[in-house]
């Protein structure tokens, strides 16, 4: 009580204005929001009662809070990214941080190089990225490197060096892949001409290129340097294959971010495109795990602000697929229902869709192939002969002879198949007799299979040692199923694996996925087979003491506990729900029944029914 106390104590204190809060627990901070006023944002985590599971923990655990009071609403949302970054509180989306994307380097020096590179250097180079991968750089660098003759070496090409003679031609010189500047064959004008047009490339604007390269190739067609035209020619097709895989259908889009979210119960995926003069220069696609059954908009909005941050975005315009509320002043933000922003957006949607559905299909092939595992670990660690796809196990259930019963529970691939699980009375035995009860359930279930023409278990297991295992071995042979079939036991106390005729149990490694299993389904068929044993030993018990009331049929006895379930309930009926029950002269045998048994325990006068 001290420590809700202390808590509420705190919550009190709390301003009803804008900022961020920490929640600690014994080892440091667990959680970080932000709220327009605190009191409210955090009383409501010890107010509401439709908190989900995880949020419930979250409460659980919380020991102290603490608080920072800011000016906006913008200023906490900044204020919490950044501490989420620097404490990665468990509760909190740990927002992806700390990767280096790659960028492309213009170099600062005379014949500029424009190399990939992981760390920019304050040297005056210009740096073009970043590029969420490595593919998209290349196939860029690709295209500049076939449409310019760029130098690859990193000499310093002063003029001072260059007139002393200090460098030589290389390979690339030969191939034609560069014009020689380090020997002083290429003009330094139209080497700058050519990093202009490579800038407008690296800016996402093709025109400039464009436009150069068919000037070239007419000029050259009109000399009739036809070679030199068909260079050109080609060039141009390669500006115009690399833009037919990047432009959006309209050209007047310009600069736009977008953002599509689509989540499931465990994580968020995220595609951003980053569009610049009406191509798409990037794109990048994220998972992040849910901590505390988030909405999308809560989770979006400050990935949003990361990943502008991270891949140095100046669009002025912003495009989600949900509404979400940025500290992003001059900037705006919206969800397009027409036209081609709509269109761009959807192409974000079905991206993310796709990753989405893709994670999905991965855990599924993921789990089928644990599945596959585990049975090949049975097959392995018990000597079969094929794969147990489907195994059945038993377990006899009495109390002191009564009631006996039985459970059977089936796991088909590894896992529980409860449509094919089964209940039995046993029939033939009287008494507390583990051994003839798991003859005779044994013996029913297959009996029936075979009669059914169905489909045979590769794997059966017995809960209990040598004896329960014998009895099931014994069923098997008098239906001369022996041999289709393999049968183990699983005693209690040790968790020894017996198999038949081998009086030593079969040693199966503590940790084995095996042992698991087979501790698994023992544990479902005994909670199983117990359940079934509780309900029908509590119906007897109650049927019995109503039976025994004179008077009253075992017809209206059955009908009262089927509609009421208990005695106790009977007993607190009224006389007018008694009446339209069972009519007025039950209704006064029961009372007269209840009114003698409850008269040393709760001396009450009867309650008249009216002649």
């Amino acid at each position: 009580m001290a420590a809700k106390e202390h808590l509420q104590a705190q919550i009190s204190a709390l301003p009803h204005k804008p900022g961020v809060y920490k929640y600690f627990d014994d080892e440091g901070i667990i959680y970080v929001g932000k709220a327009i006023d605190l009191r409210k944002r955090v009383s409501s985590y010890f107010t509401k009662q439709d908190h989900n599971k995880k949020t419930q923990q979250l409460v659980k655990n919380i020991k102290r809070i603490e608080f920072t009071i800011v000016d906006s609403e913008s200023d906490a949302f900044l204020l919490e990214n950044n501490l989420i970054k620097q404490h990665q509180p468990k509760y909190n989306i740990l927002l992806k941080d700390g990767k280096t994307y790659p960028y492309l380097c213009l170099t600062n020096e005379r014949f500029p190089r424009l190399i990939p590179t992981r760390n920019k250097i304050n040297d005056g180079s210009r740096y073009y990225g970043p590029y969420a991968n490595g593919t998209a750089l290349n196939v860029l660098l690709e295209l500049i490197r076939a449409l310019y003759p760029l130098r690859t070496c990193n000499f310093n090409l002063s003029p001072q060096n260059v007139e002393a003679g200090k460098f030589k031609v290389c390979l690339e010189y030969h191939l034609g892949n560069c014009k020689g500047p380090c020997e002083d064959k290429e003009d330094e004008a139209q080497y700058n001409g050519y990093i202009q047009q490579i800038r407008n490339i690296l800016n996402g604007d093709l025109r400039v290129p464009k436009q150069y390269f068919r000037d070239q190739m007419t000029a050259a067609a009109h000399n009739m340097q036809y070679e030199l035209a068909h260079q050109f020619k080609v060039k141009l097709d390669k500006i115009e294959a690399f833009q037919l895989k990047s432009t959006i259908v309209s050209a007047t889009l310009t600069n736009i971010d977008v953002f599509a979210i689509a989540s499931n119960e465990k994580s968020a995926f995220i595609t951003y495109l980053k569009v610049m003069n009406g191509s798409i220069i990037l794109t990048q696609s994220l998972e992040v795990q849910k901590k505390l059954d988030e909405e999308d908009a809560e989770i979006l909005a400050p990935l949003v602000m990361q990943m502008r941050q991270e891949f140095e975005s100046e669009s002025r315009e912003i495009l989600t697929n949900v509404a979400v509320q940025l500290p992003l002043p001059g900037i705006a933000v919206s969800v397009p229902q027409i036209g081609d922003k709509r269109k761009l957006l959807e192409l974000a949607l079905k991206n993310v869709l796709y990753a989405r559905k893709e994670k999905e299909s991965m855990n599924d092939r993921s789990k089928d192939l644990n599945e596959v595992r585990i049975m090949e670990t049975i097959r392995k660690d018990l000597r079969l002969t094929e794969l147990p796809k489907h195994i059945e196990c038993f377990d006899n259930s009495n109390f002191q002879g009564d009631n006996p019963v039985a459970a059977m529970v089936c796991f088909r691939n590894a896992k529980p198949s409860k449509k094919d699980y089964r209940h039995y009375h046993i029939k033939t035995v009287i008494g507390p007799n583990d051994f003839d009860s798991m003859y005779e359930v044994v013996s029913r279930r297959y009996r029936r299979l075979v009669d059914e023409g169905a489909s045979l278990p590769q794997l059966i297991i017995v809960d209990g040692g040598k004896g329960q295992l014998s009895m099931a071995v014994k069923a098997l042979k008098d239906l001369n199923l022996w041999g289709q079939m393999a049968v183990i036991g699983i005693a209690k106390r040790l968790e020894e694996i017996y198999v038949p005729n081998d009086p030593l149990p079969l040693y199966i490694d503590k940790k084995s996925e095996s042992l698991r299993l087979f501790q698994r389904m023992r544990d479902e068929v005994h909670r199983f087979g117990i359940t079934f044993h509780r309900s029908r030993r509590d119906a007897a018990t109650l049927k019995t003491e109503l039976t025994d009331v004179k008077g009253l049929g075992p017809v209206t006895a059955d009908k009262l506990l089927n509609k009421f379930k208990s005695v106790k309930k009977i007993r607190e009926l009224t006389e007018a729900e008694l009446i339209a029950e069972v009519g007025k002269a039950k209704a006064k045998v029961l009372q007269n029944y209840f009114a003698e048994n409850d008269a040393p325990a709760h001396p009450m006068p009867a309650r008249q029914l009216p002649s």
